[in-house]
């Protein structure tokens, strides 16, 4: 089955949340937990989500490059104005269960470019 979910004025946890039940398969009658699922999510209007609190400026991402001092680090404002659908993908990601399906239950989360109506 496929779901179409407008992210505008949705606030982020909570649509992650819905998505990462809809990837598992939980929604469809014939849920199997060692199964992908067949339940596809489209997303639009990924610029339009929102976050409550001051998360935007105090949750801060790390990666590090693999040399010596180079720990980099990134708001949740700095990543929602580059690029929301992968902090979207990456929320879900943490909701889904951490097993070998998970990469495989992702390619499930599908983004629709957003309209200029």
């Amino acid at each position: 089955m496929e779901y179409h979910i407008d992210a505008k004025n949705k606030i982020l946890g909570r649509l992650a949340s819905e998505i990462a039940i809809i990837l598992q398969g939980k929604k469809n009658p014939h849920y199997e937990p060692r199964l992908i699922g067949s339940d596809k999510v489209f997303v639009k209007n990924c610029k339009g989500l929102k976050v409550t609190g001051n998360k935007l400026k105090g949750r801060i991402y790390y990666r590090h490059t693999g040399y010596m001092g180079h720990l980099k680090e990134t708001s949740l404002e700095e990543a929602m104005t580059k690029n929301p659908q992968r902090v979207l993908r990456e929320v879900v990601r943490h909701m889904l269960p951490k097993n070998f399906l998970n990469q495989k239950r992702l390619k499930n989360l599908i983004f629709v470019a957003d309209d200029k109506s």
